[in-house]
Parts: C-alpha cells; sequence; structure tokens
C-alpha cells in the first residue's frame, strides 16, 4: 500500500568526553597535562530524494541515530567526530514533533536539506584547563549528550491543482485523459489507493500539476476508512476541482454530495474550502436527455455562493478543455509560490539547559568580549546558527539570560566582537 505516514525516533550523536593526561617522557618526571578535546557527534540532517515518492521505508525502521564522538586521547589528540546521519525523504514531506503535531520542517520548495538535531559537541580536555595557577589540572569536561525526538513524517503531494470527490465519480478518468498519469480505474468504491500526479499541458507553453486526490467518504476528516491519509495531499493545492456525479448514475444526490464532501474539507482544515473551486459536472454523456436540467440545477445552487459549475464529460472529452483553461486562468491570478508550512517547533528552545552563572569578559589583545558559561555553550551546541530563525532564537536567549545587558554594561559598541566558544560574532543593538 501507499505509505505518506509514518512515525520515528531520531537522535543525534553525543560528544565525546574530554581526557585527561599527563604528559610522560624520558628526562621529563613531571610532564604538562596532555589530554585533548572529545569529538562532536554527528548531527541528524534530513535531504530530499527525488528517487524516493513513498514513506515505505520507514515502515520498516523505527529509529534513526548519528554516530558519538570519540573521547579525545593523550598527546593531545582530539577524538574522531561521529558521523552526520542523513535521512532520505520525498519531497514534500512535512517533519513533525510527535507530540505536538507541530511542524519542524517542510521539506519543500528551496528546502532540499535540514539540519534537525546537531550533535554534541566534545567535552575539551584537561590540557585546555592549565593556568599559571594550576598547572596539572586533573579533570576534564564531558561531552555534550545527545538529542532524542520522536517525530511523525507526513507526505503531502506538491500539485496546483486538486480533483476532489467522492469515489467513482470519474477523477480518474479525468486525469488521465488530460495528463501523463495512468491511474487504475475501475469501477469499485475504493478506487485509487494513492494520490496520482499528473502534468496537464496546454497550448502555448501553459500547464500545471493536477493531483487525483482518492476517493473520500463521510466521516473521512475524522479518520474514517482513509480520511486522514488521503485529506492531507489537499493541503497544497491551490485550486480545486470538485468533481462530481450530475448524472446520478449510482443514485447519489449531486447536490447532496458537493456539500458532504466540502463538509470534510471544512472538518479536516477550515482554510480548504476557501480556496478557489470549479465544480466539474461529470458524466453528462450518460444522460440522453435532462443533462441541461442536471447542470442547471447546480448552478442555481451553487453559482451564487461563488462556485463555477462545468459541464465535462471525462470519458468523451466534451467540455474537457473548457475546464483546462478555466482552472488556468485561476491559476495565473493566484500566487505562482508553493504551498509551503511554516516551522511551529524548534528543538532548541525545548531543552534543559539550567541556569547556571556566566561570565563576560574583555580580552585586550583579542579586542573581543569573551563570553562563557555552561548553559550558554550547551545551548550553542544544541541550536542551528545557519537557519536566520535558529539564530534569532540564541541572541533571545542570551538576552533573556542577562548576557545583552552586561555587555552593555561594560560598553560594549556596535561593530564590537564578541566570542563564544570558537564562535565570533559582531554586536549591533536592536
Amino acid at each position: 500500500m501507499f505509505a505518506d505516514r509514518a512515525r520515528i525516533i531520531v537522535k543525534s550523536g553525543a560528544g565525546g568526553n574530554g581526557h585527561v593526561s599527563f604528559r610522560r617522557e624520558k628526562f621529563v618526571p613531571a610532564g604538562g597535562p596532555d589530554g585533548g578535546d572529545g569529538g562532536n557527534g554527528g548531527s541528524v540532517i534530513f535531504r530530499v530524494n527525488e528517487g524516493l515518492n513513498t514513506l515505505t521505508d520507514f515502515r520498516h525502521v523505527r529509529k534513526y541515530a548519528a554516530q558519538a564522538g570519540e573521547e579525545g586521547d593523550k598527546k593531545n589528540r582530539k577524538g574522531k567526530s561521529g558521523e552526520d546521519l542523513y535521512i532520505q525523504v520525498p519531497a514534500g514531506t512535512v517533519v513533525k514533533e510527535a507530540s505536538t503535531g507541530q511542524v519542524i520542517v517542510d521539506m519543500s520548495g528551496d528546502t532540499r536539506e535540514f539540519v534537525l538535531l546537531k550533535g554534541g559537541h566534545g567535552g575539551r580536555g584537561n590540557a585546555r584547563y592549565a593556568t599559571p595557577t594550576m598547572q596539572a589540572p586533573k579533570y576534564a569536561q564531558p561531552g555534550q549528550p545527545a538529542q532524542e525526538l520522536e517525530l511523525i513524517l507526513e507526505l503531502k503531494v506538491i500539485a496546483d491543482v486538486g480533483l476532489v470527490g467522492f469515489p467513482n465519480v470519474g477523477k480518474s478518468t479525468l486525469i488521465s485523459r488530460v495528463s501523463n498519469a495512468r491511474p487504475k480505474i475501475a469501477n469499485y468504491h475504493f478506487t485509487t489507493l494513492q494520490p496520482s500526479l499528473g502534468v496537464v499541458d496546454l497550448d502555448e507553453g501553459k500547464g500545471f500539476v493536477m493531483a487525483d486526490i482518492p476517493g473520500l467518504i463521510e466521516g473521512a476528516s475524522e479518520g474514517v476508512g482513509l480520511g486522514h491519509e488521503f485529506l492531507r495531499h489537499v493541503e497544497r493545492t491551490k485550486v480545486l476541482i470538485h468533481v462530481v456525479d450530475a448524472a446520478g448514475s449510482e443514485g447519489r444526490d449531486p447536490v447532496e454530495d458537493i456539500y458532504a464532501i466540502n463538509k470534510e474539507l471544512a472538518n479536516y482544515s477550515p482554510s480548504l474550502p476557501t480556496r478557489p473551486q470549479i465544480i466539474a459536472a461529470n458524466k453528462l454523456d450518460l444522460l440522453y436527455d435532462g443533462a441541461d436540467e442536471a447542470v442547471n440545477r447546480l448552478k442555481a445552487e451553487f453559482e451564487p455562493q461563488g462556485y463555477r459549475v462545468m459541464p465535462i464529460s471525462a470519458a468523451t472529452g466534451k467540455g474537457v478543455r473548457e475546464l483546462l483553461y478555466q482552472v488556468w486562468d485561476m491559476l495565473s491570478e493566484l500566487d505562482d509560490q508553493p504551498v509551503i508550512f511554516e516551522q511551529e517547533y524548534f528543538p532548541e528552545e525545548h531543552r534543559e539547559t539550567g541556569d547556571e552563572p556566566f561570565t563576560v569578559e574583555y580580552d585586550v589583545k583579542e579586542k573581543a568580549y569573551v563570553v562563557e558559561g555552561p548553559s550558554i555553550e550547551k545551548m550553542l551546541g544544541y541550536t542551528n546558527l545557519e537557519s536566520e530563525k535558529g539564530f534569532k532564537f540564541f541572541q533571545d536567549f542570551l538576552k533573556d539570560r542577562g548576557v545583552i545587558a552586561q555587555l552593555e554594561e561594560m560598553g560594549i559598541q556596535d561593530g564590537d566582537t564578541v566570542e563564544i566558544y570558537g564562535f565570533a560574532f559582531d554586536y549591533y543593538k536592536n
């Protein structure tokens, strides 16, 4: 079966411990400390793989862990850093934190790679702690612990146009007629079991991507049947084509069908019914008499509500060309950017760092303000500074801890350098 949802646990690599050792050389009875730093742990990185189109692999393996950093060694040898773990996912995969359901990253658009969890920093060896007053330190810093998260992965189809409607109303027939998609078509009520994507090519280079969203049923928004598995694919689409059996060939009322499907869309996401929607009154080839009456009934009911009703026969092709150009006109008036889900959950914000003291000193030689403290070092290790939001979060963290206030008390000016555990920042007052 098509797999578009999975639940997994990911874990970054812990940093290696710093090492405690002293030089033991001939004719050097009391050598100084030479314990090396521990290696950094590997990070967990999500990467888009264009060759994937399902999340099936995640059904078989649920736990993923990056490599831990190795402990430092004598003679100031640094431990080997752990290898990063790259998790390959199809384009359109939305990664959520499992307990809250909040979005961490949407692997769509320009986002082809994302550092989800940073590996722990390696601890410093005892050689780092030697001072003129303490020449033989007998302790080293432990590496930062690993981070672990339980995630929900959801694959949401990326398409401009989504076909919605009850099973057996002709969606698969329509998409197979107008695009390169070839879904299995049969006369049964569970129809397509996975979304079919097709590229619709019109004249003069016009075109769009269409998705046949598998047949919905009443109660789908509450998880009845495969409701949630199918409805999530509608979220990316900009225009909906609501295909309805206008002929009532299976004894269903097309007006009631439209209201029922729109209710399911609204229950799943209040924004869905507000998307531009065209009603495709299909299967008119089955009505030798009364076709106009069936279409006029739909128009009278729904066009006052802002819906365009267009008569078609997916089987014969009648009215299909007009439908496609109407869709193109609607898309042309909309933003051409894909629907991307914004980040709601930031892993670094949920890390316990404690409230340990910190120090701020001015290094005359380096002409820089040096900030140190256990909680600051820990948070620095957890935060992805390459992300704009991650960088802002770290700035806010320093402000909340009182670091910024102390820097200002010491007379820091715009453009001055602040050094924090190997990172150098230029200070500018907001």
